[in-house]
């Protein structure tokens, strides 16, 4: 009688895990990859009728194959800035510039100076 019990509450419990994973993976599951039915409408079938809605949406709501389409993208390989030839390019041009526009700012503000052999003439 005990073991009949102990093997009931195990049962039991696997349907309970079962059914919290199959809500869980319907509300978590993106609508676009969700098949033959509209998302919300398979919430409701799972959770109305535990045992058979979550059967039900294992074999024919939920998304075939693996799941990478819904897994967020992978972050960007992190390059160090002087690592990168293109950005090194990049700042020297910028550098360059900043240099030129500099010395022509100070050439237009320095007033020209007479040249040497002009005041040695006269």
């Amino acid at each position: 009688m005990i073991v009949v019990l102990l093997i009931r509450g195990v049962i039991g419990l696997v349907l309970i895990g079962l059914w919290v994973y199959c809500v869980l993976d319907v509300i978590t599951t993106q609508r676009s990859d969700v098949r033959t039915l509209p998302k919300l409408l398979w919430l409701v079938v799972v959770l109305l009728l535990p045992l058979a809605g979550s059967l039900l949406w294992l074999i024919a709501g939920r998304p075939r194959g693996s799941r990478e389409s819904t897994a967020p993208p992978a972050p960007p390989r992190v390059v160090n800035p002087d690592d990168d030839e293109e950005f090194l390019r990049q700042l020297r041009q910028r550098a360059e510039e900043q240099r030129r526009a500099a010395r022509e700012q100070t050439d237009r503000e320095r007033p020209e100076r007479p040249k040497a052999s002009e005041d040695q003439e006269g």
